[in-house]
This record gives C-alpha cells, structure tokens and sequence, in this order.
C-alpha cells in the first residue's frame, strides 16, 4: 500500500507521467541513498536539490557521495529517476521527505535554516493526501512546533488534509553491511493515522520498520543513538589521557574488558570526534534541556572531553619528537588521513583540521597524504599533499596517522616511519594471521620499536 492510498484525503487527479511516488527534498549523503533504494523497489522518484552542480552531476551520471558510485546513479536514471532545482515537483508528490542539513549555528545551537526554506517551499505545493516525513536530525518537537506550523500556511491542516511524521536517517558513510534496506526505520507519526501511512511507505524498501509513539519519540531515539556514543567516546579519550600517565596500557584493557559476552561494549580512543552526527547531533538535544533550565552535563562534558584531543595528539606529538631531539617548529609532519572516518572522502568536522591548525601554529611544516582527498585546506591555505605513501613516510620527521584508511598498514609504517604517533589503534589491532580461536586481548599487537607510539 503506498503512503497516498493510506491518506485522508485524496490526491488530485493528476496524469500518470506527473505523479512521483516520492520526492527527497536534498541529495546529500542521506537524500541520495534513500532514493536510491526507493528507486530500486520500483517507485517513481524524484529529487529536489538547491545546488545546479549536484542536479547537473546526477542527471548526468555522476555521484557526489561515497556510498553510491556513478555506476549506481546510471543504473537509477535507466530506472526512471531525474534530479531538479525547481519545487515545483512538489506539487506532484504523493510522498515528501526532507533531508536537508541541520548544522550548528556560530553560536553552538541548532541551526534549522535549510529545514525551515524546506518546509516553506512544500507549504507553496502542498496538496491534499501528501505524506510529508522529516528525516534531517533535530531536537524533540521540531516536526510539531516548527515543520508542521509552516507548512499548514498551506492551508491545509496536519493530521487531517496531509500526513506528517519523522524518521531519522541512519546512514553510516562508507558501511558496507548497512545500509537502507537492513537498517531497522525508526517512524513516529504526528497521528496514529501518519505514523501508519510513514511505516507504509518504508516498508515497500526497508525490511524492519519500528513505531514509536509520535515524532518527539522519534527525533529523541536519534539524539540518544549519538549521545550514547559522544559519552563513551568521551570517556575513553580521557582514560587514554590517564592512562598514559599512569603507565597503563588502555588499548590492552579494552581488549581484555571486550571479551566480556555481556554488559560491555568497546569504544576506542582518538584524534577527536568528526562526522555529521557526533560533533553536532548531541548539541540538539542539550539546546532544548537549556530551554527547560537545565544544563546537560553529560554532552557538555564530552563535547569538553573531545574538543580537546587535537592539543592532546600535539602534546604527544611533542613528546615524541623531543625524545627523539627534536623541536617540533623544526620538523616536517606528515598527516596520514584528513577524512573524518576510514575509507571514505567525507571530511565534514574531521579532527585532522584542528590538528593540523594547531601544528602550523608551532611552526611545524606540514603534509599530508589521503588516497580519498585530492586537495586540503587548513584555513584557507593549502596543504601539500604527498602521493608516494612511502616515501612521505621515510622522509618526515614524524607521522601521524590520524585516520585508519585500509592502505596504512602496521606492517607498512613499521618499516617506514622514523617516528610514528598512531591516534586510531592501527598497530594494537588483531593481528589478522592469527587464529580464529585467538582470544582478542592475546592476537593484539605491539609496537614494534622506539618511536612508534599509540595514542
């Protein structure tokens, strides 16, 4: 049953060709996946796009986001789909979902601008039967109090004329086991009425769909996924911190506390935090207990935790390279990884800038090398990028290895690296000829020589 069959009110008489099953309101890294499955299950889709060079790319084939190749978007036009800038393919949704970014302001709280333009520009097509979902991430009440409103300028009243609901998107970049399609869909429904025809709607693409009780129940499960993992990321950064004082080695202990079968999940130290979630995400849900008078000392306590880790990795940095006889305003550091997470080109928020930026304050001369990122910036200026993995390696004073792409083998910066600072765990993991029966604490390596630290 598609989501307009389920509506109150019937959608205008329209011509079969002009009818979309669906229109995905922004084709970024969530918007894009979306129609893809959607595309793949046999809906007629459309997607809508403020940027003339993303619709250009994909009219003509080419993707802008990693998990979709070129390939990928070829084989959705030949199914029937096209991009556009003109919201005038609005009109002819029987289903709208917004995924559209929600950054934060200058100021550090929720910055709903491009939810909000989103909301108008449906308001100005709307028609009665439309189920309309947000899936852009948000603090409790926002579908309520600030899509909703907007969009019944329409006229037409939520709930009654329309359906709206919420569903947060749960896309991990460069996730080669989840994806849409086995990812469990997580919908709240302004009504009973909407949250049956938003589960309606993702069950023809999605094979586990899970009520809640209404939006804000939705919009808070998405909040309490990212701030679960804030916290304990937090945590373990400042264990690494203690740790290192205390002479004990933290990733020995994860590994030993992960062969428990219950009660522990392992979280591991590093650089920072990055990405579209947990840097942002938690900052959400803290504005709106602020509203209510509260400070949330948990996610102010991690953000805490986390902001500073760039000047814990130059700490170390420094160490490392005095033990050695060097200044760090005399050397050349060379940065492996920019992205915010392994394998991917997404660099939204990744910790590498503000290491980086810290390192060029202290006079460092700095490189990096990416095989996902063919030029970088650090505040406007260009940072060299080294395209000889290992000669980059052999000829920098000290590496940093900031992200753990599949290319930076223990094996490879072993043998390359005069001095080495590992902020991912890269020469703690598992050796992989170890046996299957191998206890993960007894297969986890070490370093192999003076000058090779992890984190």
């Amino acid at each position: 049953m598609d989501a307009a069959a389920s509506n109150p009110a019937l959608v205008p008489e329209q011509s079969a060709a002009a009818v979309s099953d669906l229109v995905v309101l922004g084709l970024g890294y969530v918007g894009l996946p979306l129609a893809a499955e959607a595309v793949s299950a046999g809906l007629k889709v459309t997607g809508l796009d403020v940027s003339d060079r993303v619709v250009d790319g994909l009219n003509s084939a080419v993707s802008h986001v990693d998990d979709l190749s070129s390939e990928d978007v070829d084989r959705m036009l030949a199914n029937g789909f096209t991009a556009t800038t003109d919201p005038a393919c609005l009109a002819a949704a029987r289903t709208i979902v917004i995924c559209v970014p929600t950054p934060l302001s200058p100021e550090g709280g929720p910055d709903l601008g491009a939810v909000t333009s989103a909301a108008r520009s449906i308001a100005a097509h709307l028609q009665p039967g439309t189920l309309v979902i947000l899936e852009s991430t948000t603090y409790p009440g926002t579908t309520d109090e600030v899509v909703r409103p907007l969009l019944e300028e329409s006229g037409l009243v939520a709930g009654a004329d329309f359906h709206l609901a919420f569903s947060p998107e749960r896309i991990d970049p460069g996730n080669a086991t989840f994806g849409v399609a086995n990812t469990p869909k997580v919908v709240g429904g302004l009504t009973e009425e909407c949250g049956e025809a938003a589960a309606a709607f993702y069950g023809n693409f999605v094979a586990t769909v899970v009520r809640t009780r209404g939006t804000r129940e939705a919009e808070m499960a998405k909040l309490l996924e990212n701030t679960y993992r804030h916290v304990n990321i937090a945590l373990v950064n400042e264990m690494a911190i203690f740790c290192q004082e205390l002479g004990v080695d933290l990733w020995d202990s994860i590994a030993a506390a992960a062969t428990k079968p219950f009660g522990f999940q392992a979280f591991y130290p590093g650089p920072g935090v990055g990405g579209h979630c947990i840097p942002i995400d938690p900052n959400y849900l803290s504005y709106k207990v602020k509203t209510l008078g509260y400070p949330f000392r948990f996610v102010e306590l991690a953000q805490e935790i986390n902001s500073r880790m760039p000047s814990y990795v130059i700490q170390r940095a420094q160490e490392l390279l005095n033990e050695s006889g060097m200044a760090l305003s005399r050397s050349k550091v060379l940065l492996l990884g920019v992205t915010y997470k392994a394998d991917i080109a997404d660099q939204r928020e990744s910790p590498a800038r503000p290491v980086a930026r810290k390192l060029a304050a202290k006079g460092a001369t700095l490189s990096y090398h990416d095989p996902h990122v063919e030029s970088w910036q650090v505040d406007g200026v260009d940072v060299p990028r080294s395209t000889d993995l290992d000669q980059a390696i052999a000829e920098a004073d000290l590496t940093i290895l900031l992200t753990d792409h599949a290319e930076y083998r223990p094996k490879r910066l072993e043998e390359y690296a005069r001095l080495l600072l590992d902020t991912r765990g890269v020469l703690r993991r598992p050796d992989p000829e170890a046996g299957t029966a191998t206890v993960p604490a007894q297969a986890r390596r070490r370093p192999s020589r003076e000058g090779i630290q992890v984190l």
